[in-house]
């Protein structure tokens, strides 16, 4: 959203609320007027920004209502048949209360919900204080779209019953399978009998449904509100959301990949707050006295008084302890060995750094040639500060240290890249190419525009290979498409991209409400829908991806995964293409790409790949389970064993020489723990049977530039 529309978005909801705030103010409470401050906001800003808003009518009602539905019981765990049939007299008019800021549906569901769950918070501990019986046939579906919602309290007690059977059941084989290879070490171990292991089991169970109970004890009014707020604006496209204040500030962390704060990883552990993971090189790693498992009791900001946690909400005593660089926190916390310390920490930025981009080199072993492997996890930027870290920057940098290192040719890899900065990727891509176009886009009101790359500079024209695979989304199909337009890069992947075509813009909805009463708490963000983008060809990357260039096997092929299975995704379309020059490449394309396939056809590790794929498909399909635990017992085996015919995937070691730019070798060695993760990485890549190909796929680019050379020399 530019500025300009900011503003009128500004000007015109001053106008549109400022009578109704002060008048609602004085009758009615400020959550109350909260939420419908937060509907009116939400309403004018998708009417007048989003890409298209639609209709508010029947059929709109229908599917907010199906989805919120879903979301308020997704496992059908709690409500009954009766409690859908009072509800359903709301379906169709979910668009009357979004427009008359009519809460009574919602209301009524939350309070149907809650007196459900406090009746199920009894059933788990009826159910679980008694052993069961598996030699009964009995069965349990796992897949609640199979079945409907219970039709009476006992046979909603009776599928709570099959169901913490059926994990009870699976806890006691997974606890025999170890007892047995433990038993098979060593002489000591105290073999125990299956009625030992079944209460075991059902005491396992009962702590980890006591810690879920009491985590959903913690959710309040406007955690529900968020689920049928975003139940109404995900109508409008998937990727339209709403976002409470927290989960706005743990959007940006991920989208920038840092965070102020201590670098701890926290967990909730029923009524405590856990430490489940330290972060390498943060204020906690380096302090040294905080360590995972550690229970946090207390937080003291400095020069106030400690604030007690136990028995707080998690996304609360974050709060309390991320801070600004520079300040300190004071945790008081009980250690493993139940001894209760004080541990002082200074707050600093902490660097998620798998987020960020980071490259290495592949070296044939028979020619000495070296080849850059560059992975770029997501396209990330830091809008908080000046000058903040960005992808762009980084890749740049990335490239000029492999560029030190003579590399004839370069993997860049997206897979598992969701997308992120547009403005980046365009930058990026223009790293590659002469200026020229590198994508289009298209607004609500038809208006296109072209995104260029204006800098005539290429940083890197030698030979390129795109990595990508179905969760490559966004600003990575952006790159993968403008680089198969441009036939500047052979793209390697599963059979298509993850398929989102879309654009999004965060509004603040504070800043749209100038008069919102003091005491009252933020509204959040909006993330709107506001563009489509397409290739520079004209197609739309919307639902159907990015096709690679080779297509390689994946479990993802097998899979229904992408924007086209999510629940009311935009269509796709297309827009006339845009001049632009074609990449004049030093190879055949289409000859690589042949030998290519026939190299995957007869590579037996992707071959047993596709076959796994097929045969996880299949398992997935069987979602329900026997309950009788020899039956139970005979299938698991009977899928382990077919599995072992899988393990080398993913173990072996391929033969690739894989190293640490020299340009980062100082660095790295120095810091031990940046060393060890490093030395991680660089193992997997060895295993990386993707990578090979990608590799050898370069490999044959640069023999074919030799041999061509050599042609016409002669």
């Amino acid at each position: 959203m530019n500025k300009r529309t900011f503003r009128y978005f500004g000007v015109a909801m001053a106008l549109l609320l400022s009578v109704s705030i002060f008048v609602l103010a004085s009758r009615s409470e400020t959550d109350e007027l909260r939420r419908e401050l937060l509907i009116k906001v939400i309403n004018f800003a998708i009417n007048n920004g989003h890409y298209n808003p639609g209709d508010l009518n029947n059929e709109f009602s229908e599917k907010a209502y199906s989805l919120y539905i879903d979301r308020l019981d997704y496992g059908k765990r709690f409500l009954l048949q009766e409690d859908l049939d009072e509800l359903d007299q709301y379906k169709n008019s979910i668009d009357d209360a979004m427009k008359d800021i009519d809460f009574t549906f919602f209301d009524q569901s939350v309070d149907i919900l809650e007196q459900r769950i406090e009746e199920a918070s009894s059933y788990y501990k009826d159910i679980l204080a008694k052993p069961f019986d598996f030699n009964l046939d009995e069965f349990y579906e796992y897949d609640a779209d199979k079945v409907g919602f219970s039709a009476s309290k006992k046979e909603l007690k009776d599928r709570w019953r099959l169901l913490l059977k059926y994990e009870t059941l699976a806890r006691i084989y997974d606890m025999s399978e170890e007892q047995e290879k433990a038993a098979e070490d060593s002489d000591t171990v105290t073999v125990k009998s299956f009625t030992e292991l079944e209460k075991e089991a059902r005491e396992k169970i009962l702590k980890r449904y006591d810690d879920w109970f009491h985590r959903m004890g913690k959710l309040n009014e406007n955690d529900r509100l968020s689920v049928y707020v975003n139940s109404i604006v995900n109508v409008f496209d998937p990727h339209s959301e709403y976002f409470p204040p927290k989960d706005k500030e743990n959007f940006d962390i991920r989208f920038s990949g840092q965070l102020e704060g201590i670098g701890a990883q926290l967990t909730q552990k029923n009524a405590y707050i856990e430490v489940s993971k330290i972060i390498p090189g943060s204020p906690s790693w380096k302090q040294g006295e905080l360590e995972v498992g550690d229970l946090i009791l207390k937080v003291k900001q400095e020069g106030e008084e400690p604030v007690d946690v136990v028995d707080m909400r998690l996304d609360e005593a974050v709060l309390l302890i991320r801070g600004k660089k520079g300040t300190k926190v004071t945790l008081t916390v009980k250690k493993l060995d139940r001894t209760i310390t004080d541990i002082t920490l200074v707050r600093d930025v902490v660097v998620l750094e798998e987020t960020y981009a980071k490259s290495a080199v592949i070296t044939d072993p028979e020619t000495g040639k070296k080849y850059g492997y560059l992975k770029l996890p997501s396209f990330y930027v830091d809008f908080s500060r000046i000058n903040g870290k960005n992808c762009f920057d980084d890749v740049k940098v990335e490239i000029e240290k492999l560029q030190l290192e003579n590399i004839e040719g370069l993997v860049f890899d997206l897979r598992d890249n969701g997308g992120g900065s547009l403005e980046d990727v365009v930058k990026i891509a223009g790293l590659f190419i002469d200026k020229g176009p590198v994508v289009q886009s298209k607004g609500r009101r038809g208006v296109k525009k072209s995104y260029d790359d204006t800098d005539a500079r290429v940083q890197y024209d030698g030979p390129l290979v795109v990595m990508v695979n179905m969760v490559s989304a966004s600003a990575s199909e952006i790159f993968a498409a403008a680089m198969q337009d441009y036939e500047r890069a052979i793209i390697m992947g599963g059979l298509h991209t993850y398929g989102k075509g879309t654009v999004q813009n965060f509004t603040e909805l504070d800043r749209m409400v100038p008069k919102k009463p003091a005491d009252m708490q933020e509204l959040g963000s909006l993330k709107m829908t506001v563009q489509k983008f397409y290739r520079i060809n004209g197609d739309a990357t919307q639902l159907k991806g990015v096709t690679p260039d080779i297509i390689m096997p994946d479990y993802f092929n097998y899979m229904d995964f992408g924007e086209k299975d999510l629940d009311y995704p935009m269509p796709w379309d297309e827009i006339s293409p845009v001049e632009y020059t074609t990449w004049d490449a030093s190879y055949d394309m289409d000859y690589i790409i042949e030998i290519s396939k026939k190299r995957i056809q007869n590579d037996s590790i992707l071959n047993l790949i596709d076959e796994n794929g097929q045969r996880l498909q299949s398992l997935r399909e069987n979602t329900s389970f026997s309950l009788n635990y020899d039956e139970y017992s005979d299938m698991l085996k009977k899928r382990e064993a077919e599995g072992k015919k899988y393990d080398r995937i993913g173990k072996d070691t391929l033969g690739l020489t894989i190293q640490y730019v020299q340009a980062d070798r100082r660095d790295i060695v120095a810091d031990t723990s940046k060393k060890a993760r490093m030395d991680v990485w660089i193992k997997t890549l060895k295993k990386d049977v993707y990578l090979l190909e990608s590799y050898n796929v370069l490999k044959d680019i640069t023999d074919y530039q030799v041999a061509n050379a050599r042609k016409e020399d002669d």
